[in-house]
């Protein structure tokens, strides 16, 4: 289980007792890799009774073109930068930053497909 609240032990590497226990808002989520493929999304469950929309797989970006401020709807080929992590690039994973392929041309990311459920990105001129 992921678990993002303070550390056990010291930068030294000593122990820390803990005054209380682990709480639930302090758990963390597996990231979602967002892949080249079939669109296909799941529904997270947050605090506050709210969801986030995990895009898990997906094909198409909304890519706008910032001369003319439009936007079109473009399937995505590959990815071939990412600032993240090099190694997305090799596993074509999208993230936020990423610089992908469309028919329109190479774009940059600007959502975050792992909480936003959808792919928007800016031409790269």
């Amino acid at each position: 289980m992921r678990w993002q609240g303070k550390s056990r032990r010291t930068y030294t590497g000593g122990k820390v007792r803990a005054s209380r226990s682990r709480r639930k808002f302090e758990i963390g989520r597996e990231s979602a890799d967002t892949h080249i493929n079939e669109t296909k999304r799941k529904l997270v469950s947050t605090k506050g009774g709210n969801r986030k929309v995990r895009l898990l797989q997906c094909n198409v970006a909304n890519v706008t073109n910032l001369t003319n401020g439009k936007t079109v709807s473009s399937a995505i080929e590959n990815v071939i930068e990412n600032v993240a992590n090099e190694h997305h690039v090799r596993r074509n994973i999208i993230t936020k930053g990423a610089i992908i392929v469309t028919a329109l041309g190479n774009a940059r990311v600007t959502s975050r497909p792992g909480q936003d459920g959808v792919v928007n990105a800016v031409l790269v001129e």
